[in-house]
């Protein structure tokens, strides 16, 4: 099967495994989900990930989702850029999600990165997806 659009669809799988409070979710592995997936560990949105080899199939990642209080940590995680809607900020425009206690995940010549650390390295890009 063809997906359009491939960190969409993890965000999606992601969103629909919190709402039916799975521990673990699974999603094909690509180095564009690697590189989101490296921030949302970072800031502290997933416990980790795992990038898993099958015997005669394509690898996955497996996603260990993060809950505090039986609450998910991502509230809300939405997909900015979409192949059909490209969005670009330079530095000086990059969006802050919920006054700063969210997080937009940007696409930059220096590599995947979380809004903070774009404006620290004075680098703009393409807005991937904003959590909250």
């Amino acid at each position: 099967m063809s997906i359009n659009d491939p960190l969409g669809d993890m965000l999606t799988r992601i969103r629909n495994a919190q709402m039916r409070r799975r521990p673990k979710v699974v999603t094909p592995a690509s180095n564009i989900r690697a590189r989101v997936l490296d921030v949302l560990e970072e800031e502290g949105y997933i416990r980790g990930y795992s990038r898993v080899e099958q015997k005669g199939a394509l690898p996955v990642f497996e996603i260990e989702l993060k809950y505090y209080n039986g609450q998910p940590a991502i509230r809300e995680i939405q997909r900015v850029s979409t192949p059909g809607r490209r969005v670009y900020s330079p530095v000086r425009d990059i969006p802050t999600v919920a006054n700063g206690l969210g997080v937009a995940i940007l696409s930059t010549p220096k590599g995947v990165m979380s809004d903070s650390k774009a404006r620290e390295q004075n680098v703009g890009g393409e807005v991937l997806c904003s959590i909250f």
